[in-house]
């Protein structure tokens, strides 16, 4: 049975000028053009190849795998408005469609923005949607204190930034725990602070307690050392020159400074820290 929007592998049952027709045993032969058939293809061949539907809504097969698949989410740009919709560009020659009535705020052309690829049950096309509530917080599933994860940025509200957790929940990075440039689509590694009655979930970038201090007190010493034992920042200094060079917040590097000059391997000197030895 073809995937719709998925990578599927399939049997080349007819060669033609125009490609090669490749069979599925529900939907029958399906072509992949010319121009996308590998050179070592053959009858009875098998290709693994992506399942689309044209502009006349037909079946059609491509070896171009998209940036995108039916059931995932992802940061797309927007290449067209006309009143049909938005298009999208998910590296395919056809652009993917995100139709009015799934856009949560209207999209304009150039626009990144946060989908969800699915396919419509009354068209059975492949579209896009920034509705993405639907599809999130539907597994039963518990995270815990200080769990690594893998987030998506989505955008800026009111209390920080919203996230999608593992490509399943809704997180929330708050104002206070952001020390870095996020930008909508970006991707990476983050940490649960605490799971929420409603299923929702409050994410760091960084894990909390004695291993943030001590992975944040080598950072330090690496930049004594490259800056030839001495450091403008001290434990007085500004929070957003803390933030810029070191990404974390003037409490956490404190109590770094503290650990360092318990252990004797810095002193503090003026307005920053000198390196000890």
């Amino acid at each position: 049975m073809i995937e719709l929007g998925r990578m599927n592998t399939l049997e080349v049952s007819r060669v033609e000028e125009r490609g090669v027709y490749l069979m599925d045993q529900d939907e029958g032969e399906i072509l992949l053009p010319a121009k996308e058939v590998p050179a070592s293809a053959g009858l009875g061949s098998w290709l693994e190849v992506f399942v689309y539907r044209d502009s006349k809504d037909r079946l059609i097969a491509t070896t171009s795998k998209p940036k995108v698949m039916v059931g995932e989410f992802a940061a797309l740009k927007v290449t067209q408005v006309n009143p049909h919709g938005a298009f999208l560009d998910w590296g395919l020659v056809k652009d993917l469609m995100l139709p009015f009535g799934e856009q949560k705020k209207k999209v304009s052309h150039g626009k990144t923005v946060v989908v969800r690829v699915y396919v419509d049950e009354d068209t059975d096309r492949i579209a896009a949607t920034t509705r993405l509530g639907r599809f999130l917080g539907k597994e039963n599933r518990r995270f815990l204190e200080d769990e690594q994860v893998d987030i998506m940025i989505v955008d800026w509200s009111e209390l920080g930034y919203r996230v999608i957790v593992d490509g399943s929940h809704w997180g929330l990075i708050y104002h206070n725990q952001i020390f870095q440039p996020l930008t909508p689509g970006q991707t990476m590694k983050a940490y649960v602070q605490l799971m929420r009655p409603d299923g929702k979930l409050d994410i760091v970038l960084q894990k909390g307690g004695p291993e943030k201090v001590q992975q944040l007190t080598t950072k330090i010493l690496d930049k004594l050392k490259s800056e030839g034992g001495y450091l403008a920042l001290g434990d007085k200094s500004d929070s957003t020159a803390i933030r810029a060079m070191f990404g974390v917040s003037k409490k956490t590097y404190k109590k770094a400074l503290g650990q360092l000059y318990k252990e004797k391997k810095i002193t503090f000197e003026g307005e920053g820290v000198r390196l000890v030895g």
